[in-house]
């Protein structure tokens, strides 16, 4: 074997390799007594064909092919060892020339190279978070509006009424469909069950028929939906009108609070509401802080490694779609292949694992460590706020070391990121964090007892056995 050339570009090796003579006979002469074996020849017993036989048989290019076949991939590892590339997956080949020797192209995706830059210098703050009157009102109505009673109403159809509606609709060259007895909030604007829906029916008394026709427009977003006309019968049977709850501290016991007056109430959701908005502040700022650190890295990974991350995202959205018939039958309605969904889904998946891959190199520079302890806690804290039904299931799945491998890797994330975020928020510095590292890979008797504590409030009897 001889290497003609070697070329190292997007996180490959490409090698054009030269088939030696004798590496050439010797796999013809493999191949010949392994097909020889295989092959019925006239007049011969199974193996016992010679050789100039079975090339008139099935053909000396099909012998040769065969040997090729068998040959590259030894020749492959053979030059993976030689050049001591660090292989993630089977390289690609592709045959340049048979005559007089045979060469070929043969594309290494190597392990993911990643150079950190000064991420200890990045100073991000937090967005304030603040909570206004205005928004704990505007949850208040939300509560009211959920608390509210339909009362029967004599009087027109009017926005904001709940109709009682029988509803019969044709398509164009189909049979009718009827729906009896069927609900509809009236809302102005609403585009269900199609746009214009609602406006035909304001008005209308109770027990009053009509018929009218509306068709989608033709930008809908629903493709095969675009320009159809739906003819419509509608009988209005009943109207009711919402008759929303007075605020008063009758109404802050009612809805399930814990609270006795109304102000309680108030200062409840106001808490709750500051609570929520700070971990939405929280995530947003450690998103950014991880853009920044991976916008300073300079990562190279070869491009099988994007198509594994799509092939992620893709059953991730598999996953999603599974009650409207999953990822096939989403595709077909907007009209769009599974290759045109890959390629709208490589950027995000470019991005995802790049910031993966910087995390990770974060991870071995900061030393960062997760005990079996922290992984027990986890995995207890996990199935205490599990519902009955799958507490049980998921203990199951947590014994596996699948199961435990993915809490750990939830685990390093989590430490990851919030080493990062204190670094950039200033309230570690470079030498507190490495000093920080080693304390963590030491293992102090005073980290394994919190951990081994932390796994006895979590999970009970069960996690102080394993966190000690």
């Amino acid at each position: 074997m001889k290497i003609r050339t070697q070329e190292f570009e997007n996180g490959q090796a490409v090698l054009h390799i030269e088939v030696e003579p004798q590496e050439m006979d010797k796999s013809l002469d493999e191949t010949y007594r392994h097909l020889a074996k295989k092959v019925n020849v006239p007049g011969f017993r199974k193996g016992k064909a010679p050789r100039p036989i079975l090339e008139r048989f099935i053909g000396k290019e099909a012998l040769q092919e065969e040997a090729i076949d068998h040959l590259i991939p030894q020749l492959c590892d053979q030059a993976a060892q030689e050049q001591k590339l660090e292989v993630i997956a089977q390289p690609q080949t592709e045959v340049l020339e048979h005559d007089p020797v045979v060469v070929f192209k043969a594309t290494f995706p190597l392990r993911p190279k990643v150079e950190l830059g000064d991420y200890h210098s990045i100073r991000l703050a937090p967005e304030p978070v603040e909570v206004t009157e205005e928004d704990t009102n505007r949850v208040m109505e939300q509560i009211r509006e959920q608390h509210a009673l339909w009362i029967p109403a004599e009087r027109p159809l009017d926005y904001g009424d709940m109709a009682t509606l029988d509803i019969e609709q044709k398509r164009e060259e189909t049979p009718p469909t009827t729906y009896k007895g069927q609900q509809l909030p009236i809302l102005k604007d609403s585009k269900l069950p199609m746009p214009g829906f609602a406006e035909n029916l304001v008005g209308m008394q109770k027990n009053e028929e009509k018929e009218f026709s509306l068709s989608f427009p033709e930008d809908h977003e629903v493709p095969r939906l675009a320009g159809e006309k739906y003819e419509f019968k509608v009988k209005l049977s009943e109207i009711k009108e919402k008759q929303l709850p007075e605020l008063d501290d009758e109404f802050a016991k009612s809805v399930g609070q814990d609270v006795e007056t109304l102000d309680a109430l108030r200062d409840k959701l106001a808490a709750s509401l500051k609570a929520a908005t700070e971990r939405s502040a929280r995530r947003d700022f450690e998103q950014k802080v991880v853009e920044a650190v991976a916008a300073m890295a300079k990562v190279e990974f070869p491009p099988v490694m994007v198509e594994q991350e799509i092939d992620n995202l893709l059953r991730e959205r598999d996953l999603m779609l599974r009650s409207q018939g999953g990822l096939e039958s989403y595709l077909r309605n907007i009209k769009k292949t599974e290759e045109e969904m890959r390629e709208e889904l490589r950027p995000k998946a470019t991005e995802r694992l790049t910031q993966s891959l910087v995390l990770g190199k974060v991870v071995e520079e900061e030393k960062i460590e997760v005990s079996d302890a922290e992984v027990d806690a986890e995995a207890e804290k996990m199935i205490s706020e599990a519902n009955e039904y799958n507490a049980e299931a998921l203990r199951n799945i947590l014994k596996t070391p699948p199961g435990r491998r993915s809490v750990q890797e939830s685990l390093m994330a989590q430490k990851t990121v919030q080493r990062l975020t204190e670094i950039a928020s200033g309230s570690i510095t470079e030498v507190e964090a490495k000093e920080e590292g080693v304390r963590e890979k030491s293992g102090t008797a005073t980290e394994t007892e919190q951990a081994g504590e932390h796994a006895q409030q979590e999970g009970g009897a069960e996690g102080e056995a394993k966190g000690e």
